[in-house]
């Protein structure tokens, strides 16, 4: 089945809005019927198979961009708006990509070498078309549907293959557990290009829900008030987005919000003491810790709201049709206490990486996803991550988890975030160095007050050899922290 046709399968004629908000709104009727014309134009004028590049904010273009080309069979590659121009035109090339669907602002950034379909023209090939692309019964599910790009930042981006089947699997799973409806409006502040943010766009299309497009939580009074005045039933966010709203501001933990009956949180995991102010602060909302990756799809495993105080720390377990499990070095389950890597194995999972045969055999073997992520267990069998493997600091011999570190420090009055690495040290090989972001609001904290905090609460080698302080946190696009050094 094309992922198209699942998530329209029920919501195609709705003349509700799927889109809200202050700049655009749009309905279910005429997204699905301007996605399956633009479908149909790409159908007859490229036939199938070939990826598109889409680059672009959230917005009503991304939506009906993103949905006709994967209704069209053909493979859509969404990218950061924000792209240097030397990584597009690596993955124009690596995809060998004709056609690009790209905004007015990034077609003017990047002057990119192929044929462009922006905001401004879409409309020319969408109304050109009196044929809707029909519903076909034998779509083969199992192909590619889209291919996301892993961040460069470190290495050569990897693209990850995903299929109709794969977000299907899904799309069906997310819904289930967090207990979708058409009732349901997401207030949206995770870009689409991130496998985060697309799941919130194919489950509330799904459900027949809506969502509230804001490309500016930067301006969280705005971000605040819009929450009450779309009558928002959902959030979702990455760490850096509960960091900021608990501390950077009081106006939210002093703000009622009687539509929003859940959170969501992922793409990372949250300090435990933002998430025990956020319960004590709203404890008529239900709280969703979510745990995932791209080669997932998006999501791999959540932690219901009820278990949240017992359980706290924990990712929680697999989701429904997703199994995990916890595995020592020879791949043995562990013991409580213990620690493994985390594997995964789902219709969810992953075709692999885009012609990359060797990373794909060294993630997925024996049709379980290797995450590198190392976790712990409890006697319930609740997973708790410590740290991905490549974090792990070695001082004078001993293992050390940045996480257990930061941990800490958050509880700090004034602390907004930390991060914890590791420098370079000629007695211990790895030496312990912090960067604490602090609130701004003329509390002054002394990298002495620091290590004392931590010596009072950690092992002495867990100390800080080096504290350095920041008043803001650097962000990615996709809202995830940046690395602080």
């Amino acid at each position: 089945m094309n992922i198209f046709d699942f998530l329209f399968e029920n919501s195609s004629s709705l003349e509700k809005d799927l889109i809200l908000g202050p700049s655009e709104s749009k309905s279910f009727k005429s997204i699905s019927e301007e996605s399956s014309k633009l479908a149909n134009y790409l159908r007859n004028k490229l036939g199938q198979e070939n990826k598109i590049l889409l680059v672009a904010q959230n917005s009503t273009f991304f939506i009906v961009s993103y949905l006709g080309i994967l209704k069209s069979g053909n493979i859509c590659v969404p990218l950061n708006p924000d792209i240097e121009k030397e990584s597009f035109e690596f993955i124009q090339k690596k995809t060998n990509s004709r056609i690009g669907f790209l905004s007015e602002v990034v077609k003017n950034k990047l002057q990119p070498d192929l044929e462009c379909i922006s905001e401004i023209n879409i409309y020319d090939f969408i109304n050109y078309e009196r044929e809707i692309l029909a519903l076909e019964p034998e779509f083969d599910g199992e192909r590619i549907a889209e291919i996301i790009f892993t961040s460069g930042s470190t290495a050569i981006p990897k693209g990850v293959m995903l299929s109709h089947n794969n977000i299907i699997a899904n799309t069906g799973s997310i819904v289930e557990y967090l207990g979708l409806s058409d009732a349901d409006i997401m207030m949206v502040v995770l870009p689409f290009f991130y496998c985060y943010g697309l799941s919130l766009l194919h489950t509330h299309i799904r459900v027949g829900g809506s969502l509230v497009l804001n490309n500016n939580f930067i301006f969280l009074a705005s971000t605040i008030n819009n929450l009450n005045k779309y009558y928002c039933t959902g959030f979702a966010g990455v760490p850096s987005h509960f960091q900021i709203i608990l501390r950077k501001t009081d106006q939210f933990k002093n703000t009622k919000f009687p539509t929003l009956r859940y959170v969501t949180q992922a793409g990372g995991k949250l300090h435990n003491a933002f998430i025990s102010e956020f319960l004590d602060a709203f404890p008529e909302i239900q709280f969703f810790v979510m745990y995932g990756q791209t080669e997932a799809t998006a999501r791999l495993s959540y932690l219901p709201p009820p278990k949240l105080k017992n359980k706290l720390g924990s990712l929680g377990k697999g989701i429904p049709e997703v199994e995990l499990k916890v595995v020592d070095e020879l791949g043995n389950f562990i013991f409580p206490g213990q620690t493994g890597e985390i594997l995964a194995r789902g219709k969810n999972v992953m075709l692999g990486y885009f012609e990359d045969p060797k990373s794909t055999a060294d993630t997925i073997k024996d049709g379980w996803l290797y995450t590198g992520d190392l976790a712990t267990i409890d006697e319930d069998g609740y997973i708790y991550i410590t740290a991905r493997k490549k974090e792990i600091i070695k001082v004078g011999g001993k293992r050390v988890s940045p996480k257990e570190i930061e941990e800490v420090i958050v509880t700090m009055s004034g602390v907004i975030d930390c991060n914890v690495e590791a420098i370079y040290d000629e007695l211990l090989g790895e030496a312990i160095k912090v960067t604490v972001v602090v609130n701004g609001n003329g509390e002054i904290i002394t990298s002495e007050e620091v290590k004392q905090f931590c010596g009072k609460r950690l092992s002495s080698y867990k100390v800080p050899t080096y504290v350095v302080f920041k008043n803001s946190m650097e962000l990615s696009s996709s809202g995830k922290k940046v690395k602080l050094i």
